[in-house]
């Protein structure tokens, strides 16, 4: 069995995630590029920087432009949302793959909304009307808890997970629904896949992704798939199309592909400072992170304020292939400031850090739309 250094690790999952190197390219290609390697970008609502779907992208793709994801889904219908393990851009070319979970939905293995009257009245009046958003669905409201949806919306999500409604597009970042058969492209792949193949699509997309990966890595949040996952796992490896790793003084078994083994050694480790959303790809998998980097990350947006450690929105600082720490700040845009609340380290920095992370704030906050940094 292949053996290798944890930081062999870290270099072989930070090129795969396009990290040490731009390798997608620029712009809008490099954008879909990123989104077809990465095989999902995470969407998320919050704004106190750019969201994180922008964001994201942005770390990795050079001149990326927000408006290159509303053309990829809208006009050259190259990407698509539905879910990943979360609300995320997935690439066309991977639709068939999304039928598997929709699948579930629609023979009732999984549940999100029962109301099939309601359910039935919001898609004829989408087919009849074309696109519509929750708020074209007028009832009376009821008193509403944080997690409780009108009931409209809960149909709509249903008919969304289910896969006979498609999001259209965005409007100032509310969904657009349309039904399915208006939003694909012609000539997409629709056939469900098998158990096996969907197994084939998930251990492929997250290698490709990562560099490496266990097997719970792969099936993470998809339990239903897990067994399927094992058994491909063991004939992907009798083939000879992934090949067991481990690292040293680690007794898990990972798996690589020559490919990815290939791609890391012929990219340089760099030391620059890469300033990651909460929701990256590289560290949404917080048990990895910890493992192979020993940093231990989580986002406390969802914490109560009195027991965060850290502030709201803290992100991570990527130093080479190091987290050097976290930082939290706010961009302001009307006032087009950047502003630094507070800098964590995880041990004294040095100066070529400092300076880093200097250069790495200049050019986030210009993304951010701010023209000045305050507070490092």
């Amino acid at each position: 069995m292949l053996q290798i250094s944890n930081k062999e690790a870290r270099h072989l999952m930070l090129t795969s995630q396009g990290l040490a190197e731009n390798f997608f390219g620029n712009k809008k290609q490099g954008t879909l590029n990123a989104i077809e390697h990465l095989g999902y970008i995470q969407i998320d609502t919050i704004s106190v920087v750019e969201r994180a779907h922008h964001h994201t992208i942005w770390t990795r793709v050079n001149d990326y432009k927000k408006t290159y994801l509303d053309e990829l889904m809208e006009a050259d219908k190259k990407v698509f949302e539905y879910w990943s393990h979360a609300a995320a851009f997935l690439p066309m070319r991977d639709y068939r793959f999304s039928l598997y979970r929709k699948n579930r939905f629609l023979t009732g293995e999984k549940k999100w909304y029962l109301n099939k009257k309601l359910t039935k009245f919001v898609y004829d009046r989408i087919t009849a009307e074309g696109p519509l958003q929750s708020k074209d669905f007028e009832e009376k409201k009821k008193k509403q808890g944080w997690w409780e949806w009108k009931e409209s919306k809960q149909a709509l999500e249903q008919l969304f997970m289910e896969g006979k409604l498609m999001i259209a597009k965005r409007q100032g970042f509310q969904k657009v629904y349309d039904i399915t058969e208006r939003v694909l492209p012609a000539g997409v792949n629709t056939k469900l896949p098998t158990e096996k193949e969907y197994a084939q699509y998930l251990i492929t997309k997250t290698i490709r992704a990562n560099g490496l990966a266990a097997n719970n890595e792969i099936g993470y949040l998809r339990r239903h798939a897990k067994t399927a996952i094992g058994k491909v796992l063991s004939e992907m490896e009798e083939e000879g199309l992934i090949i067991p790793v481990k690292i040293k003084g680690d007794n898990e078994i990972l798996y690589t592909t020559q490919q990815s083994l290939d791609h890391a050694a012929g990219i340089k480790a760099s030391k620059t400072v890469n300033i990651l959303s909460p929701f990256d790809n590289c560290v949404i998998q917080r048990n990895r992170l910890k493992r192979l980097f020993g940093f231990d990350y989580t986002i406390e947006c969802y914490v109560p304020e009195p027991k965060r450690q850290y502030g709201y929105f803290c992100l991570p600082i990527l130093y080479g292939d190091t987290f050097a720490g976290r930082i939290d700040c706010k961009a302001d845009r009307s006032e087009q400031v950047l502003y630094i609340k507070n800098v964590f380290y995880e041990k004294k920095p040095d100066e070529k850090l400092n300076a880093a992370l200097g250069n790495a704030l200049k050019k986030f906050a210009a993304f951010n739309g701010c023209k000045a940094v305050t507070g490092f």
